[in-house]
């Protein structure tokens, strides 16, 4: 709900009052409904508030309790409030309005460094403890807002976003060149492996589930949270679609919190769907109707052929509105937007180089629209491919084969290929290149090798390539889905961007994002479900098919055929720029700035791909990603110098 900021002398000498003051002057870009500072000898505490709960309203940042020796500054939404009031013994009349971050500060008087282990929602926050001399912060577990600090010899500074500690007295503005390789190199949309860098070498960021302590010069870094989960073992289908919808229901209950509008992101999909079900039903009970925002394409773009993707999901989106009930919807295509229009808003929103540019220009403005209509907060469901709809048929499929299980192998191979008329021997083909993906590809014709975004002097001087196989993401990584979903919970750098674009979107629109299916109790319990309730007799997605019976309309609930594609339209919205992004990326191809980062022979064959009259098919194509990526970076870097 804020912008936070602070200073913390290690010696605890005498602070500058201007050096505090300074960070905050540069907060202001930001619209907030109070900024309030605090100092103290060696430390100092700034507030940049953005007032989305009730409770929020009455709140006093920086907070300093003088009986207790403990100063916070807080940028934080806590979710699991009644179970804090009972560990904590919060008179009942003082918990309906009692502040999170006051709720943190009495966490933190009974569990100490073991806090963020007890708090379920989106935090980052700083604690100064008077009587320890020491300074404590932490990260909630997915990294959903950031902290970004710079330590000097003497100084240990913090903030909420990156510009302000720039403006510090001798913090450089030089790019940090492992972060920067680990961008061009890796092929997904994570920007980097080591979370605790940033794009710039003097600024360093507390990763995702981590907290920091500075006592007597030293600092400490500790990762708190890790997943343990035993597999639950419930009597019946019935029972664990109940449990489901519980412990989704709650998630969702929770995130209602604000005195403002609620509004929610809806696709014609299972995890937005669900959440819109239950947000709706839970509003209706409150007399408030929920807000949704849909991007469709442009009129005059003409969807294409791409497998069993669609790029207009309106049918089935209007299908849930009808549905569910009590939904304002808006329905958005932002004609005047394309993937280069935006791209130097996006720099000024990121404050570092970024890889979404085919969904950038809906993304940001689905924000826009949303706090023009006063919203607060904005549900999601990004996280719901990995928590709440999991379950992939033919990697379970897999699965079954190298677990040596042939009977449930062959029911589920039977069932799924009736169920989808499904051509039996493609399906065992595929199957069979998950069983075997190392002999699959021995077996198979070497292709071309795909095109480079980065320089191979970079990569070999930074010795990035080295980094991407410690961490499974070279291209020869022949891991399991399982391993992979196991790695997206327990990687914080897999989540980073997406608490990155989180924040910075609230903080420039005052809108909080907020995802039920990120939510601490709900990846939990999804983690610990049998692998057999997520695929039933060759249907995917089981378990949320199941328990969303009723609560969603049967053509979006039992889709397996057809599945949204945002953003398909991207090169179609950017035909009146075409020429000047071409100009551009010649410009970039020959500019000495870019050439010792980026891989100019490779994306001179991209562009070349490319052509002046591209096909609008192309825009997920690795020619394109590459080159827009490519132009994103070389505009940051025209930047820096």
């Amino acid at each position: 709900m804020s912008a936070i900021a602070g200073i913390y002398h290690l010696q605890q000498h005498i602070l500058d009052p201007e050096q505090g003051l300074q960070l905050m002057q540069e907060l202001k870009r930001y619209p907030a409904d109070e900024t309030s500072v605090w100092q103290k000898k060696g430390i100092f505490f700034g507030c940049h508030a953005q007032w989305i709960t009730p409770q929020s309203l009455d709140e006093s940042l920086p907070f300093y309790d003088a009986e207790r020796g403990l100063a916070i500054t807080a940028d934080a939404i806590i979710d699991n409030r009644d179970e804090l009031f009972e560990q904590l013994q919060v008179p009942y009349e003082d918990r309906r309005t009692i502040p999170d971050s006051l709720l943190i500060l009495l966490a933190y008087e009974k569990w100490g460094d073991q806090t963020p282990v007890h708090l379920v929602g989106d935090f980052a926050f700083m604690i100064w403890d008077e009587r320890k001399g020491a300074l404590f912060g932490a990260r909630d577990f997915s990294g959903s807002r950031t902290l970004y600090f710079h330590r000097s010899a003497g100084l240990f500074s913090f903030c909420t976003v990156i510009h302000p500690l720039l403006t510090l007295q001798g913090v450089s503005k030089q790019l940090n060149e492992e972060w920067a390789s680990e961008f061009l190199a890796i092929e997904g949309r994570i920007d980097t492996l080591n979370c605790f860098s940033s794009v710039y070498q003097s600024i360093e960021q507390l990763p995702a589930g981590h907290w920091v302590s500075i006592t007597n010069e030293k600092i400490v870094f500790s990762q708190y949270y890790t997943l343990h989960t035993q597999k639950l073992r419930l009597s019946s289908n019935g029972e664990y679609e109940e449990a489901f919808r519980e412990v989704l229901g709650q998630a969702v209950r929770d995130r209602l919190r604000t005195h403002l509008a609620v509004g929610a992101n809806l696709s014609g999909g299972l995890d937005s769907g669900s959440v819109v079900s239950f947000a709706a039903e839970e509003l209706h009970r409150r007399r408030k109707p929920l807000h949704t925002f849909s991007y469709y394409p442009v009129d005059t773009f003409t969807d294409f052929n791409l497998s069993n993707r669609v790029a207009d999901e309106r049918p089935f989106i209007q299908e849930t509105i009808d549905h569910v009930g009590n939904i304002e919807s808006n329905f958005l295509n932002f004609p005047k937007l394309s993937p280069y229009s935006e791209i130097d808003e996006w720099l000024d929103i990121m404050e570092m180089p970024y890889k979404f540019i085919e969904n950038s220009y809906w993304l940001k403005g689905i924000f826009e629209q949303a706090q023009m209509k006063g919203i607060g907060v904005l549900l999601s469901g990004q996280r719901g491919n990995w928590s709440i709809s999991w379950g992939t048929a033919l990697d379970y499929q897999a699965k079954l084969i190298r677990e040596l299980h042939w009977p449930s192998f062959y029911q589920e191979y039977r069932q799924y290929n009736q169920s989808m008329n499904a051509d039996r021997k493609k399906v065992l083909q595929i199957v069979g290149g998950k069983v075997f993906p190392s002999l699959t590809r021995l077996l198979s014709k070497r292709p071309n090798p795909l095109p480079k975004l980065i320089h191979p002097d970079f990569a070999k001087r930074t010795d990035v390539n080295q980094r991407l196989r410690e961490f499974n993401m070279d291209s020869e990584n022949s891991q399991t889905i399982y391993g992979i979903r196991k790695d997206h919970f327990e990687q914080p750098h897999i989540w980073n961007v997406n608490g990155t674009v989180a924040t910075k979107l609230s903080l420039k629109y005052r809108v909080w994002d907020r995802d039920p299916t990120n939510d601490l109790r709900v990846i939990r319990f999804c983690l610990s479900v049998p692998e057999e309730q997520y695929v039933q007799n060759g249907v995917d997605r089981s378990l949320v098919r199941r328990a969303m019976k009723g609560r969603l309309p049967d053509k979006v609930r039992m889709n397996r055929k057809r599945r949204g594609l945002q953003g398909a339209d991207g090169i179609h919205r950017m035909m009146p720029e075409w020429p000047s992004f071409l100009r551009e990326l010649k410009e970039m191809i020959r500019d000495p700035r870019a050439s010792s980062y980026l891989n100019h022979v490779d994306l001179a064959r991209c562009l070349e791909r490319l052509g002046s009259k591209p096909d609008p098919t192309m825009i997920y194509s690795t020619d394109f990603r590459l080159l827009s990526r490519g132009l994103v970076f070389y505009r940051f870097l025209k930047r820096m110098s």
